[in-house]
């Protein structure tokens, strides 16, 4: 099997390094991925730029890494559009280790999540990966990813989804003594995981600048993607593309 990694937090990200290692237990790994930060630009395109793409030093023994001056969804966009010739074709896309849940109202930003509604376009199956954390002054536990995500990859890799549906993995953000366990069929909470608010400042030359402040949730709809990693469970859902019948 060929399997296609990407993400949204850019290829020297330690997420995908995760995600990369664990993959080429299972098939033949290429990795594309942004050579730039790109969360939150959902299924956001490239349309009137050149892009450059060059060979990177990735830290995954027999695997061949690319950066990409582009989206998520760029790199599996042009990896079926042309980088790859037919019969080379990855057969999988898998997205993340995103450093942050992607559950509820942040699945429709996510650009983690941009890349698998590409690969559903192609009809390549697509699992997304994500990691939770809290706030960048809090520690990210990483332990119950670290140590579940062969066991999760393998599982779902077996389990083809109808046309049009990816999986979505959140990892909580707790140690091994803290993790409860797996929660299927989770739904997304219908809420962000983060209580938004755009602030109203004044700069020092007098100009107005909007800010934006976020503070984490604490609680969420029981059996929503979101509560399960509060909670302390891996979540497992899947995600429609929308225009896919």
């Amino acid at each position: 099997m060929k399997i296609l990694v990407t993400n949204d937090d850019g290829i020297n990200a330690e997420g995908i390094q995760l995600l990369a290692k664990t993959a080429k237990k299972f098939g033949e790994v290429i990795v594309i991925a942004p050579e730039e930060q790109c969360s939150a630009m959902s299924h956001h395109i490239t349309l009137r730029d050149k892009m450059t793409i060059r060979k990177h030093e990735f830290g995954v023994p027999g695997v061949d890494a690319y950066a990409f001056a582009g989206t998520p969804a760029d790199c599996v966009r042009a990896s079926y559009l042309g980088l790859f010739k037919e019969g080379e074709k990855p057969d999988l896309v898998l997205s993340g280790v995103n450093k942050g849940a992607n559950c509820g109202f942040d699945i429709q930003y996510s650009a983690t999540v941009g890349a698998a509604m590409e690969a559903l376009l192609y009809e390549v199956p697509a699992i997304c990966f994500s990691q939770n954390y809290f706030t960048d002054e809090h520690e990210c536990h990483t332990d119950v990813a670290e140590k579940y995500i062969e066991d999760i990859l393998s599982e779902l890799i077996a389990k083809p989804l109808e046309k049009g549906l990816a999986w979505n993995v959140n990892f909580p953000s707790c140690s091994l003594d803290e993790y409860k366990g797996v929660l299927y069929d989770r739904f997304p909470a219908q809420s962000a995981f983060w209580d938004d608010q755009y602030v109203l400042e004044e700069n020092a030359d007098g100009e107005k600048e909007v800010l934006l402040k976020t503070i984490p949730i604490e609680k969420a709809e029981e059996g929503s993607d979101m509560q399960a990693v509060i909670d302390g469970y891996i979540s497992i859902g899947t995600i429609r593309n929308t225009v896919l019948r």
